[in-house]
């Protein structure tokens, strides 16, 4: 019989959060009494089809062991790098450890604490028989443009055909593995993991996301993430 693969997830938290200003890194920011990070983390700690979670942090990170999740059963820790492929990187061969190249996994922003398990739902469902793998993403609602460096409009792009890539991105764990380390042998900073297999040629399928999954990336992030939070406990 062959073999089912599992699923996986790698959180890259070793950011330090420069833009928000606000003297710790933003995934350990109080958000309804509980970090960014724990909110980020707990769908995944509690969904029945997540086998286990590298959480990626930087050596000397004080917060981290602090957080009650730290101690749960299926998550581990890897070593943050210099930028966030490099963090991811760490956190696949840290899965690795227990899991096999054909396993998927789910790799999610830490600053992401708006995720439900309706969420990584839907992006197994769609996804487990794409043979490449794929993201959550969001179609752009606004007209975008394209400025030159003087901030000068240069054109307007047909949005019918543009998305916002969101997280969970989900791909198998070797194929991922040696996409994101072959972009950074070719010198290619990739953002997402998506663009990682993009740049070895592969085509990354899209599953529709929601705009609850918003990044806190900006202190007023918070306010709104706190609003979505308070609509799905709300629900529940």
């Amino acid at each position: 019989m062959t073999r089912q693969p599992d699923f996986w997830a790698v959180i890259p938290a070793g950011g330090i959060g420069r833009r928000m200003g606000a003297g710790k890194p933003k995934q350990y920011l109080k958000l309804l009494n509980r970090t960014v990070l724990e909110h980020s983390l707990q769908p995944f700690c509690e969904h029945p089809q997540i086998k286990g979670i590298a959480v990626v942090v930087a050596d000397d990170d004080e917060h981290w062991p602090t957080l009650a999740l730290s101690g749960h059963a299926r998550v581990v820790t890897a070593s943050a790098g210099r930028e966030r492929c490099h963090s991811v990187l760490n956190g696949l061969k840290r899965i690795a450890e227990f899991a096999g190249d054909d396993d998927w996994v789910l790799v999610h922003d830490a600053a992401r604490p708006c995720v439900t398990a309706a969420d990584i739902d839907r992006l197994i469902a769609g996804l487990r028989d794409h043979p490449v793998g794929g993201i959550l993403a969001l179609p752009v609602s606004d007209t975008v443009k394209q400025a030159g460096p003087d901030h000068d409009i240069q054109a307007t792009l047909e949005r019918e055909r543009l998305w916002r890539a969101l997280t969970p991105q989900m791909f198998r764990l070797g194929l991922l593995r040696d996409s994101i380390a072959a972009a950074i042998d070719d010198n290619v900073l990739v953002t997402d993991e998506a663009q990682a297999l993009e740049h070895r040629g592969y085509r990354p399928g899209i599953v529709r996301g929601g705009p609850h999954n918003i990044k806190v990336s900006m202190a007023e992030d918070l306010a709104l993430a706190e609003f979505y939070l308070t609509e799905q406990a709300r629900k529940q």
